[in-house]
């Protein structure tokens, strides 16, 4: 708030108030729902589902406690929510930064393997540096986030495989760019729903 109660622009962008905390965030930390035209609570990960959202902070315990009646209230309607919600939206988010880094790659801004990302960390050209949750600590201990990058370990080596076209793939990186800026912010949701982020705690550094 402004003097005399006038309300500011933040710098981060619109904001959405979680029906569970109650707490108005950036929409980037917050996952929309919406309910379909047979009741069902419906995850809108893409933000382009047709009627009125309900935000819920990208956490996974909060969205446990959402389906315990949140979601009816917010709606001011009886709805559905599917037992494994949680689990569900974990797997439209997983497959959202997936095919975010796949896009990155197709457009030059992605390299993958433990030498090519070592290359473009001593280049200095890594806006964000990824490595599989279940690879080996031994091995992404070797390689560092730099100033100002960011650091994700929630996503395992089968699903950056497929990010890069390949079976497995425990180390990538991505240079700045659009993408990249848009891996972040789909990153940073899905930490929040992992319940395990193995590659980003013992790294020690940012998930």
């Amino acid at each position: 708030m402004g003097r005399g109660g006038a309300k500011t622009e933040r710098a981060d962008g619109p904001e959405r108030r979680c029906i569970v905390s109650g707490e108005v965030q950036p929409k980037p930390g917050l996952i929309r729902f919406v309910v379909g035209p047979d009741g069902q609570v419906v995850p809108d990960i893409l933000g382009k589902l047709p009627g009125r959202g309900l935000w819920v902070t990208a956490d996974r315990g909060v969205i446990a406690q959402a389906k315990r009646g949140q979601f009816a209230r917010a709606a001011k309607a009886p709805v559905t929510v599917r037992e494994d919600l949680a689990d569900e939206v974990e797997r439209q988010q997983a497959r959202r930064v997936v095919d975010l880094i796949a896009l990155a790659r197709k457009a030059g801004l992605a390299v993958a393997g433990f030498e090519k990302v070592k290359a473009a960390l001593a280049a200095g050209h890594v806006r964000v540096l990824l490595q599989a949750s279940d690879g080996s600590e031994r091995g992404k201990t070797k390689l560092w986030t730099p100033t100002g990058a960011r650091y994700f370990g929630c996503l395992t080596s089968a699903e950056l495989g497929l990010a890069f076209g390949r079976q497995s793939v425990i180390h990538g990186a991505l240079a700045t760019g659009g993408l990249s800026d848009r891996v972040v912010e789909e990153a940073a949701k899905l930490r929040g729903l992992r319940e395990s982020n193995g590659g980003d705690t013992a790294s020690g550094k940012d998930m």
